[in-house]
């Protein structure tokens, strides 16, 4: 029987490379660079010496705010600085090819906003371009280092659930997509934008599955063009299962509110909140708890998590690409491994237009 102290360190804090000296490039200035990307990095320690934008006056206030040395005009002036081992691209899906093409063409190793594009031949180019380079790639998929989601995968490796059965997300909050305006008009929003998460936390603890069942609708008098309601069916080979069930329109006050997770296997259950959400953009630590068969069948364990999804989580993703480039290896979030996260969320919109399950295999860009 494992020790207490065993049992309560669950391994869940994002870990940092050796050298915290490599250069980072920062492409886009917008909401989640201010919110979540520089605090995390300023946490972390992370080295950022640059940073562009569009709009550069928005640059240049974060360069103040987190002492970035240096504002550029062009994301072309970016990619050519030679103290720059890695760019951060914070873009919208449509325009991120291009950006890793001029950063891989430099030799820059690139972390990737999710989703990773906005059609799967143009990911499945993305992979091609930073293998012809010869660099690292990473993907901005940071759930998998949420405080919840990384003790539960800890509890899953040391074999304490048994065999993996069930897992789902439910969640009912209210999130006003339109205040970030290049949502308004997309067709597809809630997956390609939000649920992505969940979908690629159930394959970094489950794995990759066989085929999925989707349905997604609209809230009546909704702003966005897009789905702000889904639910998702999951389904594997063998008997594991897995459900989303995510609703954006929950008028109700935050008391009604719930962002929770459940993880299910033959000799444990993991059950918790992801805190992100229940007062959004501020947040509050996730929480957990778990019982095993292979500890205390009758005990339930309530570790206490610290951090959160926005903006610890984002020490993750970098943090996991920059011991990539150390070790000579492929990230454990690859623009590689991204694809089958694609190939889940284009598996889901096929699913809606179709009304039927679809096979991940029919995804092939």
């Amino acid at each position: 029987m494992p020790r207490v102290h065993e049992i309560l360190d669950l391994e869940y804090k994002p870990k940092l490379p050796k050298d915290m000296s490599m250069g980072i490039g920062i492409v886009g200035a917008g909401e989640i660079v201010r919110e979540a990307h520089l605090p995390a990095y300023k946490i972390a320690g992370f080295n950022v010496v640059s940073i562009t934008d569009l709009d550069t006056t928005r640059a240049q206030a974060l360069s103040v705010q987190y002492g970035i040395p240096r504002v550029y005009e062009t994301v072309e002036e970016l990619v050519a600085d030679p103290d720059i081992q890695i760019v951060d691209i914070a873009v919208p899906a449509e325009v991120q090819p291009s950006i890793v093409e001029l950063a891989t063409n430099h030799g820059k190793h690139v972390l990737c906003q999710k989703p990773l594009a906005d059609t799967f031949s143009n990911a499945q180019s993305i992979v091609s371009m930073c293998e012809q380079a010869g660099v690292r790639g990473a993907v901005n998929c940071q759930m998998r280092w949420a405080p919840g989601i990384q003790a539960s995968h800890t509890i899953i490796k040391r074999g304490w659930l048994g065999d993996l059965i069930q897992a789902s997300f439910q969640v009912n909050v209210l999130q006003r997509f339109e205040r970030w305006s290049f949502l308004r008009d997309i067709p597809t929003l809630e997956v390609m934008y939000h649920s992505i998460h969940y979908l690629d936390s159930i394959r970094y603890l489950f794995g990759t599955p066989s085929y999925i069942f989707a349905d997604g609708s609209k809230y009546p008098g909704q702003v966005c063009a897009g789905e702000t309601r889904t639910l998702i069916h999951i389904a594997y080979e063998d008997e594991r299962r897995a459900l989303i069930y995510d609703n954006h329109n929950n008028w109700c006050g935050q008391d009604d509110w719930y962002a929770a997770f459940r993880f299910e296997g033959t000799r444990g259950v993991i059950k918790g909140t992801n805190g992100a959400l229940y007062n959004y953009p501020t947040g509050r630590e996730d929480t957990m708890s778990f019982i095993s068969r292979e500890i205390d069948e009758d005990y339930w364990f309530t570790p206490r998590l610290t951090g959160r999804w926005f903006p610890h989580a984002f020490i993750g993703t970098m943090g996991e690409l920059m011991i990539a480039i150390e070790e000579d290896r492929e990230p454990v979030n690859s623009v590689r491994d991204g694809l089958e996260t694609l190939q889940m969320v284009f598996a889901a919109y096929k699913s809606m237009d179709e009304r039927r399950a679809v096979w991940l295999h029919e995804i092939t860009g």
